[in-house]
């Protein structure tokens, strides 16, 4: 097992935990639907943390396998990972709490849960930035982070702040889009080698 390989089993089970949770959750609120309604938001607010999941996943592969290992990048990557794993916990009810529409409980947790989010993207973006901006393409990909993370800050940070369901709908269903086409797009025209991406990605590769 390679050092990156060691870091990774642990940031990935960390990170799968928190896909795990989101799961059983959405179990048990298809299970319980129709003593405990469950409407829109809920659902649209997992869906979306769990690609934002899968998205930093992603993220890690590409940024942190040329890197040694070493016990702060393994501190690191664990704030990141409890990070994800509380807001995901957050999203759906637990068996204990009194039933009620899920709506309810939403509107209670929906701020801390997208506020996490965005406290975890604020993290892994410093992270990338530090690894990248020695590589030969670092500068190119150091501005394709921040304008992302500037967008996810807009969509995300509006969604927590407002109170009306249509915007938070807009907000975050337009973020899931991108989500959505990101991942077609990425099996159906992978990075090609000479793009900045594609350096990356190569220049990572032990």
């Amino acid at each position: 097992m390679s050092a990156f390989e060691f870091f990774f089993s642990f940031y990935g089970l960390l990170l799968g935990l928190s896909v795990g949770v989101l799961a059983t959750g959405t179990a048990r609120a298809f299970k319980h639907r129709k003593a405990q309604p469950v409407g829109w938001l809920t659902p649209l607010l997992a869906m979306f943390v769990a690609l934002d999941v899968a998205t930093f996943w992603e993220s890690a592969w590409v940024n942190y396998r040329a890197l040694p290992f070493s016990y702060g990048l393994l501190i690191g990557g664990m704030v990141v990972a409890a990070t994800y794993f509380i807001a995901a916990a957050l999203v759906f009810p637990d068996d204990s709490d009194p039933k009620a529409p899920l709506d309810e409980h939403f509107w209670a947790n929906k701020r801390a849960i997208l506020g996490l989010l965005i406290l975890a993207n604020l993290l892994g973006v410093c992270g990338q930035l530090a690894v990248n901006m020695t590589r030969e393409s670092g500068l190119v990909l150091a501005i394709n982070y921040a304008l992302n993370l500037a967008i996810y800050v807009v969509l995300v940070g509006g969604a927590a702040l407002t109170k009306r369901r249509w915007l938070f709908g807009a907000l975050i269903g337009l973020h899931t889009a991108l989500y959505v086409v990101i991942a077609v797009l990425s099996v159906i025209n992978p990075p090609l080698p000479d793009t900045p991406l594609g350096k990356a990605q190569a220049e990572a590769t032990p």
